[in-house]
């Protein structure tokens, strides 16, 4: 490693604080996404999640933590990442095109109530909004986790843009807004 490499770390780990900084001043859509997150499961529905690549593993470290727990002990809640089923992906994929591989999960899972969580840096993942528009005619509440611009965030209920250039800032607070999330609900849902 160069002698630079400490002082690159620095740099980026400044560049993810002030990322963080910058979202710190427009959390009202963080606590909407969390008051309905807790709506739906208080009443018996679930969150289903989706993404592509690093908003697909975002999606299942959130499900992960809906289903086991964040920090709280207590009752599993129903949450399923619809990244995960290799089988269903290719399938659907094969048989209706890889921008139906989310939607038609949310056919076959999704009731009027549940949340449908799409997660996508860009915004205009053509699977993504997709699975949005179609959560939205089932009567889904529908969250769309995004970066800046993009067509998702005018397609869901509730938007949670993070006004960031740069993809790594993106999902490095799409990260800590997934934790806030798991927390505001585990505070209001404690059994």
């Amino acid at each position: 490693m160069s002698s630079d490499a400490q002082a690159h770390v620095v740099r980026v780990l400044k560049e993810a604080a002030a990322a963080h900084e910058r979202m710190a001043t427009g959390v009202a859509p963080v606590v909407e996404a969390a008051r309905v997150i807790t709506a739906a499961l208080r009443d018996g529905g679930k969150v289903l999640a989706f993404g592509n690549g690093g908003s697909a593993a975002d999606a299942q470290h959130f499900v992960a933590e809906l289903v086991g727990r964040y920090e709280q002990e207590r009752r599993a809640w129903p949450a399923i990442a619809l990244s995960t089923d290799s089988s269903i992906l290719t399938a659907v994929g094969n048989d209706y095109g890889f921008d139906r591989v989310f939607a038609r999960q949310i056919e076959a899972h999704g009731k009027p109530g549940d949340v449908a969580l799409g997660i996508t840096t860009g915004g205009r993942s053509p699977n993504v909004l997709r699975a949005l528009e179609t959560a939205n005619a089932r009567g889904l509440v529908t969250i769309a986790l995004t970066g800046r611009g993009g067509q998702a965030g005018t397609i869901a209920k509730v938007h949670v843009p993070v006004a960031e250039d740069r993809t790594s800032r993106v999902q490095e607070v799409h990260a800590t807004l997934l934790h806030v999330i798991c927390e505001l609900v585990e505070l209001e849902l404690k059994d």
